[in-house]
């Protein structure tokens, strides 16, 4: 065999090795976006579990703020039915995710709200470890939604620079949507006593 022949071989295998190598990488990136993306699913989930156990526990104290528990039910109903496929995220359909999500935290804080005019209620353990359980609910939310970031900006990082862009293009590796802050989270909240 010919010299050339012989180094032109040896070149072919190395761009098919860095190819594979390449496309491989790409797939862990998108799997770790993937699972990323079902432990926020997962802590949402943990939270709307909470929701029926912290409304019946205001109810018993608290019976005629009949709108605001309906109202958090309804939040609820509508986030746990609303669950979007890794594989399929848009930004769109983020953004539908994030506002029934947002609904929740809402009617949420119209709830806990309520026992502020409860003393006995406030003072309830049950209620306490509810609420408890719901705060450190919500810091897990924040933190997997960080961690889903996190991974989804050093996979849409690796698929776009060169050359890995090759093989995405290729392959059929699109960007993945980010969590952004909800609408009027810039301006802070106005407290008045």
């Amino acid at each position: 065999m010919k010299k050339s022949t012989i180094i032109i071989i040896a070149l072919i295998a190395i761009v098919a090795i860095w190819g594979v190598s390449a496309y491989n990488g790409l797939v862990k990136m998108d799997e770790s976006v993937s699972t990323a993306w079902s432990n926020v699913e997962n802590q949402y989930q943990r939270r709307a579990d909470l929701i029926p156990n912290l409304v019946n526990t205001v109810k018993g104290y608290a019976a005629h703020e009949k709108e605001t528990f309906q109202a958090v039910t309804e939040a609820r109903s509508k986030a746990t039915q609303m669950s979007i496929n890794a594989d399929e995220l848009t930004p769109e359909k983020m953004l539908e995710y994030q506002k029934a999500q947002g609904e929740v935290g809402a009617a949420l804080s119209r709830l806990l709200a309520i026992t502020e005019a409860y003393p006995d209620l406030k003072a309830n353990e049950n209620f306490k470890e509810l609420q408890a359980q719901l705060e450190g609910t919500e810091n897990r939310i924040s933190v997997e939604r960080n961690k889903f970031n996190e991974v989804a900006r050093s996979y849409n990082t690796a698929i776009r620079t060169f050359p890995k862009t090759i093989i995405a293009g290729m392959c059929g590796f699109d960007k993945r949507p980010y969590f952004e802050a909800e609408e009027g989270a810039d301006k802070a909240p106005k407290v008045e006593f």
